[in-house]
């Protein structure tokens, strides 16, 4: 059974850090393409990042380069969304996905974590 998990969110400072971390089960990360989606109150849902192995990390939204990473850690089958220089308009619910196959360019996301909310306010 698919199972992602995201823990790690919280509420910073503008000009802070946070670290979301997204724990797979039932698959392994390494396999299919991992991405980090976001929804601010009354906006659809957005792509930010997405990693695989075929193709490393791909940013969905230019919004976000220069600040947030996507990096992986195989043997905790863990994908992280490192984000740093967040601003307010960085307010959302994070989800993890996962795709049903192994490019970002074409991932057919198909499960879904349950979310953590970001809360970048001072």
């Amino acid at each position: 059974q698919v199972q992602l998990v995201e823990s790690g969110g919280g509420l910073v400072q503008p000009g802070g850090s946070l670290r979301l971390s997204c724990a797979a089960s039932g698959f392994a990360v390494d396999d299919y393409a991992i991405g980090w989606f976001r929804q601010a109150p009354g906006k659809e849902r957005e792509g930010v990042l997405c990693i695989s192995s075929s193709d490393g990390s791909i940013y969905y939204v230019d919004s976000v380069k220069g600040r947030f990473t996507i990096s992986k850690d195989n043997a905790k089958n863990t994908v992280y969304l490192q984000m740093n220089s967040l601003k307010p308009e960085d307010t959302a619910v994070y989800y993890c996905t996962a795709g049903s196959r192994s490019s970002c360019r074409s991932p057919d996301f198909r499960s879904w974590g349950q979310g953590t909310q970001v809360t970048v306010s001072s």
